[in-house]
């Protein structure tokens, strides 16, 4: 039997898990909001071993993963700032670089052709920082008591980085376009 499919499922199913974990962090039931949190992250870690150990890597797991991991992302900033946990002008923040990532990379397929996205290392410490943010105030939410000292300067720092990685994709993938267009002899 064929077991290659369950990295996708299990990364479908963290897909599934943001409407949930929206509807907990709207009603500001934050514990279990918090554990669906955790075994959401968990599931990431997990679906990426498996489909590296196995050699189960996709294209479809390739463009599902990251749109999991943005979603509940979104959801949480969501669902945080829904309940004023979380700033207007950060979570607007985080959601004009996912628009401004789907946006570029829908423009890049329909005028260039197959997107082929890589990740940056400011994305990475972008993701990482809104990861951070994220979880240490569900955490807070849920129970598990410490000092609150670090929530504005790590607002402040998720946000920079934000705005940097926004700039990163722009500049990259514009310059990555021009020549494409160049060697491909411009849009058809």
């Amino acid at each position: 039997m064929n077991w290659s499919w369950i990295p996708n499922a299990i990364t479908v199913t963290r897909v599934v898990a943001s409407l949930p974990l929206l509807w907990l962090l709207m009603r500001g039931d934050y514990v279990p909001a918090f554990w669906l949190a955790v075994v959401a992250g968990a599931s990431d870690a997990l679906d990426g071993i498996i489909a590296k150990q196995f050699g189960w890597q996709s294209v479809l797991g390739g463009i599902l993963d990251p749109i999991a991991d943005k979603l509940l992302l979104s959801v949480c900033f969501f669902g945080l700032w829904w309940n004023l946990y979380l700033p207007t002008w950060l979570v607007v923040l985080v959601l004009a670089l996912d628009v401004v990532i789907l946006v570029g990379a829908f423009a890049w397929w329909r005028l260039l052709g197959a997107f082929n996205p890589e990740p940056s290392g400011i994305s990475k410490v972008t993701t990482a920082s809104q990861l951070l943010l994220v979880g240490l105030v569900l955490a807070h939410l849920a129970g598990h008591d410490f000092a609150l000292t670090w929530h504005a300067p790590l607002m402040l720092a998720t946000a920079g980085v934000t705005v940097v990685s926004g700039v990163d994709y722009v500049v990259r993938y514009g310059a990555r376009a021009r020549v494409s267009m160049t060697v491909g002899g411009g849009f058809v």
